[in-house]
């Protein structure tokens, strides 16, 4: 007989890979490499994404990028979102721990793979100030912003559930640096503060608008077509990410909290993802297999 917590971890497990059945094969291929990886076990970065806040931090990061016109058109015009959201989820869940987690070699080649799906995403939007534009998801301007979004995103949700980061904040946007270059961003921050000017950047210069493509987009990362029995627990989940938002972003996009504000908003949504830890447990596979391989290393090395 299924117990509610098998089926709760059968369907996030599910949700998480893309309705696979079975732990996906490249989180196996993790195991073995000939380095530690750009980062390690003691890093900033493998802390912000060993915890549950990376569950949160996903849906703000879309909820960010979907700010930028350039960016939502490519989604727009060119993933299959609606159609199929999950194989898209796994995708970038994919990118993110291959780079956290695999060795140097497996990090290049997933970003190089991603770049040169990249390559035929182009088309045109009117940007901010109403003004049609081309663009390529390979453009430097929109490479940037989305990883301004996801760095900014995924430390915020660490700092209000995750652990303490070792060597803080700053340290987390300097190493994830590395993955901007490896996606290659020009000149991407490395403290928090250059973080935080880079995004006002966008926002002072108009850069940023909402769009009723802007809203369908965020009514769907309001309600996607999840399972029944983990729809209450994502509207919870959506509200603490909302909470976490830049005020101005958030007005901007018309989000509004539930009573009792931003601090009801991220307790309730720090009890879910606490909830979510229990069932899944509190370790990445990717990061097992990385540490199955730095330990062969390790006693190689010896």
């Amino acid at each position: 007989m299924v117990t509610f917590a098998q089926a709760m971890r059968d369907r996030l497990n599910a949700t998480f890979t893309g309705n696979a059945t079975e732990r996906p094969a490249w989180i196996d291929e993790l195991e073995h490499g000939s380095d530690i990886g750009f980062f390690g076990p003691s890093s900033a970065a493998w802390s912000v994404h060993g915890g549950m806040s990376t569950i949160a931090a996903g849906v703000r990061a879309l909820l960010v990028q979907a700010m930028h016109p350039g960016a939502l058109a490519g989604v727009a015009d060119h993933s299959r979102y609606q159609e199929d959201p999950f194989g898209r989820l796994a995708g970038t869940i994919r990118w993110i721990y291959t780079v956290t987690h695999g060795d140097t070699a497996t990090a290049r080649a997933g970003s190089d793979f991603v770049l040169k799906l990249h390559e035929r995403v182009t088309g045109t939007y009117v940007d901010g100030h109403g003004a049609p534009r081309e663009y390529s998801a390979n453009d430097p301007d929109l490479l940037r912003w989305v990883h301004l979004a996801f760095t900014d995103s995924f430390l915020r949700a660490a700092q209000q559930w995750g652990d303490p980061i070792p060597g803080g904040a700053d340290a987390y946007v300097a190493e994830w640096a590395t993955a901007g270059e490896l996606m290659r961003v020009p000149n991407p921050p490395r403290t928090d503060a250059e973080l935080r000017d880079a995004l006002d950047e966008y926002w002072d210069a108009g850069l940023l608008a909402v769009t009723e493509r802007t809203r369908d987009v965020v009514r769907f990362i309001r309600n996607p077509p999840l399972a029944h029995m983990l729809r209450p627990g994502y509207r919870v989940l959506f509200h603490g990410a909302a909470a976490t938002l830049d005020p101005r972003h958030r007005s901007a996009l018309g989000l509004r909290l539930p009573p009792g504000g931003e601090y009801a908003a991220t307790r309730a949504a720090g009890l879910v993802l606490d909830g979510i830890g229990g069932v899944l447990g509190t370790t990445p596979g990717s990061e097992r297999a990385a540490r199955v391989r730095i330990a062969r290393l390790h006693v190689r090395a010896a």
